[in-house]
């Protein structure tokens, strides 16, 4: 059974993939999907497994900004 006085990680890396299971949230979720002032075309997902595209990275990437 789970122990509830333990903390569990609500965010970070599992095999080396990113995971984030805190409640969602427009803006974190917005700042994740177009960042054109990141560099990172993948970046990890606001809510669940995995990795998203940073659109506003692959934009500036193709306009050669």
């Amino acid at each position: 059974p789970y122990d509830k006085s333990m903390p569990r990680d609500r965010q970070g890396r599992f095999l080396g993939i990113p995971y984030d299971w805190r409640r969602p949230n427009a803006g974190r979720a917005q700042q994740q999907k177009w960042d054109p002032e990141d560099r990172a075309i993948l970046k990890p997902k606001s809510f669940g497994w995995g990795y998203t595209i940073n659109f506003g990275a692959l934009w500036r990437r193709l306009s050669g900004r």
